[in-house]
């Protein structure tokens, strides 16, 4: 199917379905409200382009990752090594890895080495309640790295007693096991997760041992509620080709990321404050050769210690968002020396509302500050009108920016060089789309923008040259968001069609270099459907497929699918991955495995 049939579809669907809705019964739901920015609204209610996995889509996702479930949404670029998420890097709407942040509860948790470590942080799916994606410029909202999108993990809320284990077994010698427990006292509630998932791998050196530890307590929840949160993440693989060439086959790594924090929300009058604090460790050891320590290593220890304070202020002339952010990042590391970095960004913006509230217009503007960088303003502004309660059209534009990573400072190895003389990333983006939500349907539509300049790329004259890092290139990014939700009831059974689209072309400005490192390389077609069914009691299925076509000219098409049993407190389930054996690469040409199962067994004791 071409991408110019992928959209007719969805518009034919979008309108067959928006006429037949009229006649659907009204069911009022509960709606989300985002809680990634510091004026909470509701998720109909934003002028931005978000998108929200819940837990039921986690469920029907046939899935055992968070790396793979986000890979279930067009415009975000997962990019694997390996199987379950080992390593993988994240990419929204054709930005580089560096430049999407990941948040956990709101909390930033950006790695001041490189972004490759960002997935490290992804939480075990067991533990989170949904995931909110925010696409488009967000430096106005989260400042660093937040370039061309973030990720905000929202985990789950303990309200009952349970136990959970859970089991998993399949190829590769894959075997999952974990165990997830909770309480709900008078005055505390608290869920605690603990798993270990390991394989042999699917080729030679592909092997992995991840071990996952999650803690999250609120405490004093009566009157003001503290949230506390603990989690670590412990990985150690086998690397083959996954850096440097295909042909290093004997690459190994390790790393510990942990994160600490603590938050609260007061609410006095018409006055919001959300404080919190927290720190997160990150330590990556890597081996060229994995037998050979003494051999050429890397060894990198990055702590990030922050505090954070957001609120807002209701009053007759709208809402007012303000927030402060204070960090410290510190890196030890044998390779790239040992500094350190003090970071503050300042936030405040206003929602307007006119036209019997139906026009909503929000403009705002992040100042940051950074030791080795000075000062940096970037302004935006956000759009709305409600054509009526299911039709919103709106638009947004801002600047948005990324500093260098201490990798793109002060890397070296024998074919790589550094620069510290780099200056940040730079671009302005906009956004003009359209959100339908009707009871059971859902759909939307986004035209975007980017305007970039100052993009880090390595870079040389002459073919015996060392790759060295300098701010090149300049690039225009246009695209298109297309979404489709659908829910309907078929006999007593609820059935579920999810469809996204995302098209990207790439304008990259002739640099003056014989050669270049980091080649432009986005997901020029991505198009992913979902089918979740029921046709028997205690029994549903799910179908996934993802058709991707880059820039090069590389595409792929992938089917998953699940089944799930489920017995009382027993759930009984099957994974499929890549059932029509598809031959592909996501990155650095490391082979994806062909398909493969993974079998389930869960039992929940209350």
């Amino acid at each position: 199917m071409t991408p110019t049939k992928f959209l007719s579809v969805i518009a034919i669907l979008t309108t067959t379905l928006a006429i037949s809705q009229e006649d659907m019964p009204q069911e009022k739901l509960d709606e989300v409200i985002i809680t990634s920015s510091r004026i909470e609204l509701p998720f109909s209610k934003n002028s931005r382009s978000i998108n929200i996995i819940t837990s039921e889509d986690i469920k029907a996702s046939a899935v055992t990752n968070v790396a793979d479930l986000l890979q279930q949404v067009a415009g975000v670029d997962i990019r694997r090594r390996g199987t379950a998420g080992m390593q993988a890097d994240l990419y929204i709407r054709g930005g580089s890895f560096d430049q999407t942040l990941l948040l956990i509860d709101g909390i930033k948790v950006d790695d001041a080495q490189t972004g490759h470590h960002t997935l490290n942080m992804a939480l075990p799916i067991d533990v989170i309640e949904r995931i909110e994606i925010i696409s488009g410029p967000a430096a106005r909202v989260f400042g660093q790295n937040a370039f061309t999108g973030a990720v905000n993990i929202v985990t789950k809320k303990q309200t009952e007693d349970l136990l959970t284990v859970d089991t998993q077994a399949g190829s590769f010698n894959t075997l999952n096991a974990a165990v997830t427990g909770g309480v709900n006292l008078k005055n505390s509630n608290h869920i605690v997760h603990v798993s270990r998932n390991t394989s042999e791998g699917y080729r030679h050196n592909t092997d992995y041992d991840n071990q996952n530890y999650f803690l999250k307590s609120t405490f004093n929840k009566s009157k003001l509620p503290i949230n506390v949160l603990a989690t670590m993440s412990e990985r150690k693989f086998g690397a083959n080709g996954f850096y440097a060439t295909p042909s290093a086959t004997e690459q190994y790594e390790e790393t510990q990321t942990s994160l600490i924090g603590v938050s609260t929300k007061i609410k006095h009058n018409n006055w919001v404050f959300k404080p919190q604090v927290y720190w997160r460790r990150n330590q990556d050891m890597y081996l060229y050769t994995r037998d050979q320590p003494t051999g050429y290593r890397n060894l990198h220890i990055t702590n990030k210690m922050g505090t954070e304070l957001n609120g807002s202020y209701t009053s007759d002339l709208g809402i007012t968002g303000f927030g402060i952010d204070l960090s410290k990042v510190y890196i030890v590391s044998n390779n790239l020396g040992d500094h350190n970095r003090f970071m503050s960004s300042m936030f405040l913006e206003h929602q307007f509302k006119a036209i019997n509230d139906k026009f909503d217009i929000t403009p705002g503007i992040a100042v940051t500050y950074f030791s080795d960088f000075k000062w940096h303003a970037f302004p935006g502004i956000d759009l709305g009108y409600e054509i009526n309660s299911n039709f919103k059209i709106y638009g947004n534009v801002g600047y948005t920016y990324r500093i260098p990573t201490y990798t793109d400072l002060y890397y070296s190895d024998p074919t790589t060089l550094g620069n510290e003389n780099l200056d940040p990333e730079e671009a302005i983006a906009e956004e003009l789309g359209i959100k339908y939500n009707h009871q059971n349907f859902s759909a939307s539509l986004a035209l975007f923008n980017r305007d970039s300049r100052n993009l880090i790329d390595y870079t040389k004259a002459n073919e015996d040259d060392l790759w060295e890092a300098s701010n090149i290139r300049e690039l225009n990014t246009k695209g298109i968001d297309a979404y489709l939700n659908y829910n309907f009831e078929m006999g007593v059974f609820s059935q579920s069609v999810n469809t996204s689209y995302t098209y990207i072309n790439d304008e990259v400005q002739d640099i003056n270099s014989d050669f270049s490192k980091y080649s432009i390389n986005s997901l020029k077609h991505h198009f992913v459907a979902r089918y979740k069914s029921q046709f028997i009691k205690n029994m549903s299925q799910s179908i996934i497929y993802k058709y991707a076509e880059r820039t090069s000219g590389d595409s792929y098409s992938v089917v998953d699918a699940s089944i799930n049993y489920t017995i009382k407190s027993l759930e009984l389930s099957v994974i499929a991955n890549n059932i029509l054996n598809e031959e592909y690469t996501e990155a650095n040409l490391v082979p994806m495995p062909k398909g493969n199962l993974v079998f389930g067994l869960k039992y929940t004791f209350k």
